[in-house]
């Protein structure tokens, strides 16, 4: 009888020798965490994952941007130019800006497509005129400094933009031409930092003006 009660006591105790080593801990939650069979709580404290640093270019594709940067943006200030002084490139000298010619009449009027009515509506406009030669002469200008690469980013892509949708649909295309494809160049030059290198973009980003107004950047 001893024995019998001897080892009752010891089921309701600590030692439980016929059910094995988790027989000593009676606590169900305690039994779960030794049990292998349960998989271990999630730390509450968990340190939070680091995300992978951007990568930065190499210094060949730098200047490789940096020389894209500069090709653009001579391509937005030689059409200001020529639209101002009548170079013949693209503008004879009697139509320039300087002699009284429209830069914007000529290619609104012609415009095709689902908004072709709006863009001959604005066609030689003072007002579309001012606008397109100031954007011409900033985004030109901004690209080859290296400054004002977000200003300049967007303001290009909205212009090119626009001049897709007064050819839609392009001739060579059924929608795509190279005036998509500028707009988006200019956004990849943008976000790449392409004014830091063969330009005045960390001096322009180091200025107190722009350190207060990142959007200048």
């Amino acid at each position: 009888m001893d024995d019998i009660a001897d080892n009752h006591d010891r089921t309701n105790g600590t030692t439980m020798p016929s059910m094995g080593p988790l027989a000593t801990v009676p606590d169900t939650a305690a039994r779960r965490a030794a049990d292998s069979r349960y998989p271990a709580p999630a730390a509450k404290h968990a340190l939070p994952t680091v995300p992978p640093a951007p990568l930065e270019p190499s210094a060949a594709a730098r200047y490789l941007l940096a020389g894209i940067r500069i090709a653009l943006g001579w391509i937005f200030l030689w059409a200001f130019l020529d639209k101002l002084f009548g170079w013949g490139s693209a503008t004879p000298p009697a139509k320039s800006v300087l002699n009284g010619g429209s830069p914007t009449e000529g290619f609104l009027s012609s415009a095709k497509g689902p908004f072709s009515g709006f863009f001959q509506s604005i066609a030689g406009g003072l007002v579309t005129d001012l606008l397109f030669m100031a954007a011409l002469l900033a985004i030109g200008g901004a690209l080859i400094l290296g400054i004002g690469m977000r200003l300049a980013a967007a303001a290009g892509a909205v212009l090119t933009v626009l001049m897709w949708a007064a050819v839609l649909p392009p001739t060579n295309n059924p929608f795509l031409d190279e005036h998509l494809v500028y707009a988006a160049i200019l956004i990849v030059l943008a976000l790449l930092g392409a004014g830091d290198t063969l330009g005045l973009g960390k001096g322009w980003a180091a200025t107190s003006l722009v350190r207060r107004a990142g959007w200048l950047r």
